[in-house]
């Protein structure tokens, strides 16, 4: 029997998951952040999910104080972050490079610091019942800061270049459903997979059902570049600065500042701020800390865990505080040696004591980790039994493996975060009654990240997304650009295809049971936590908002002076 189609009283079709979603809120099947994000990604604007949300729960609507400030138009923001290149935004793979360029060029998708997606250069989307055909509908009279219309053609090309390898981008792992293998191995778009239906219309048309489509179009290398990027002129943003957004550039350079300037005709209205200033104080992170306090900057993009204390007692600073998914692992090459042996790997795993690392090297300021990469924050986690370190299994493994002992290895890590080698020597230490003796290599940070992806056993961090799914198939997936361990198990892939198509939030978590099992027991990484993240501005600073993955949103930021 064909499944009824629904309409919104404008006459706009509703998914029909939304009714069960709905009755899920009702019954406590699913959680009010879970029911606001899918409904969200299912097409319901955010306004509707909310109001929906508000009258199953018999919620009032929020009343406006009277005595809210109005914002204030003008001033420049001076923030303290490093400045990085500014090239290709496809191959961005640090959030400084992004939040430099997310005031010029925009996103298709939004997703605030309540892990809630919305519309952005997309102002609708629709999702097929099987979830394998999304269709978007961008915003009309939009425009270039070139002074060209934003169209179906601008996205269809910025799909193309993300999914394709030669680029190199890190969304080929995203849109996993729109690639296929080639006869040699490698990866190509498949033919069909993003189709230009009008001037504002485009659909993409995936081989397996993805429910994360529009949280991965606000992932920071899926900016939206001009049509002519990489076409009509160089693959170079700093050179070739068009965009949608409210700024324009107008002075950069790589280390030292990047200086964002209001520009006028900007689609979604005015903005507050008339300049925004990024400063590089260098890797001490002190540095930045006696930015703020001299008044030198009015934010400070990230503050170290160690600085916290200093923060606090700046006068006029206000710290800020998200719990996010952002972390750290110990990463080994499944097919190096003496990592392409499982049981060396897992007694490496079994040395850790997470919640040891946790605490000497972020204050406890976090949640321990459980070595598969989902966090406890993540819609979909599923709780696995907890870990505990075993110096005996760890013996018992490397005997079994015929490891002779002492084992001696070196991991690299980058020094730039303090805490990365505070856990490690903490590791060191635990490792050391296994028999296990791990030399650490601290690296400058840009030095570390030449290697990332190339030494055998590395610490490397990474950034809050929305949900698991979405970096473990960046960072796991068999063949992607940015799986670093060169793990590749069919199992696995497979397993996360069916929990990335599953709709209902507690059969999607039993799915992840799977994922998540077969991720730590083949002991890809040893993860030891999760990391709350820190900024800091002035008290002058209003209407500011610390976003899990420190991208910036300055949009409806203003200075009260």
């Amino acid at each position: 029997m064909a499944k009824k189609d629904l309409r919104d009283e404008n006459g706009k079709r509703i998914h029909p998951y939304i009714p069960e979603l709905c009755e899920q809120l009702r019954t406590g099947d699913c959680d009010r952040r879970e029911f606001l994000r899918t409904a969200s990604l299912l097409g319901v604007s955010a306004t509707a999910a909310y109001a929906m949300a508000g009258k199953i729960l018999g919620e009032e609507a929020p009343v406006k104080s009277a005595a809210a400030q109005e914002p204030k138009m003008g001033g420049t923001l001076r923030s303290a972050m490093a400045v990085q290149r500014m090239d290709d935004p496809s191959t961005y793979d640090w959030e400084e490079m992004s939040n430099q360029t997310r005031f010029i060029c925009e996103f298709l998708t939004r997703t605030g610091t309540d892990n809630v997606t919305r519309p952005y250069l997309a102002e609708s989307w629709e999702a097929s019942d099987d979830l394998k055909t999304w269709t978007f509908k961008l915003r009309q009279g939009v425009k270039w800061s070139n002074g060209d219309d934003f169209n179906a053609d601008d996205v269809v090309h910025n799909f193309t270049r993300w999914l394709d390898p030669e680029v190199g981008s890190s969304n080929i792992g995203l849109f996993s459903g729109m690639v296929e293998e080639t006869a040699d191995g490698g990866k190509r778009m498949i033919d069909g997979a993003v189709e230009k239906i009008d001037q504002h219309t485009v659909r993409l048309n995936l081989s397996a059902p993805n429910l994360a489509v529009p949280e991965n179009l606000y992932n920071y290398p899926t900016a939206i570049v001009h049509r002519g990027f990489g076409v009509d002129y160089e693959a170079d943003l700093a050179s070739n600065p068009i965009g949608t957004g409210p700024y324009e550039l107008s002075e950069f350079r790589v280390g030292e500042v990047c200086r964002l300037r209001k520009r006028a005709g900007y689609w979604a209205g005015d903005v507050f701020l008339d300049e925004i200033h990024y400063i590089d104080t260098g890797d001490d992170p002190s540095a930045s800390i006696a930015a703020l306090a001299s008044g030198q900057v009015d934010h400070v993009h990230e503050v170290d865990i160690s600085a916290i204390d200093l923060i606090e007692r700046i006068p006029n600073a206000v710290l800020h505080e998200a719990v996010t998914a952002q972390t750290g692992v110990a990463r080994m090459q499944v097919d190096k040696a003496p990592f392409d042996n499982l049981k060396v790997r897992q007694a490496v795993a079994a040395c850790m004591d997470h919640a040891k690392v946790l605490e000497v090297a972020y204050r406890g300021r976090g949640k321990i980790g459980e070595n598969h990469h989902v966090c406890p924050i993540h819609p979909e986690y599923f709780q696995l039994p907890a870990l505990t370190r075993d110096v005996e299994k760890a013996k018992a493994l490397l005997a079994e493996a015929g490891v002779e002992l002492p084992l001696r290895l070196k991991i690299d890590l980058g020094q730039a975060d303090a805490w990365h080698l505070a856990a490690m020597q903490e590791f060191k230490q635990q490792l050391e009654p296994a028999g296990i003796i791990l030399e650490l290599n601290p690296m400058p940070g840009a030095s570390y990240w030449d290697i990332w992806d190339k030494t055998p056993f590395g610490f490397t961090s990474w950034t809050h997304r929305p949900l698991g799914v979405m970096v473990l198939n960046l960072g796991y997936r068999s063949g992607v650009p940015w799986n670093e361990s060169n793990y590749a198990n069919p199992a696995f892939d497979a397993a996360l295809d069916e929990a990335s198509a599953t709709l209902g939030a507690k059969e999607r978590q039993a799915k992840m049971e799977k994922v998540q099992k077969i991720l730590q027991d083949d002991a890809v990484i040893a993860q030891p936590l999760w990391r709350s993240v820190f900024s800091a501005t002035t008290s002058m600073v209003k209407g500011y908002s610390i976003h899990p993955t420190l991208y910036h949103q300055f949009e409806g930021v203003w200075l009260d002076t």
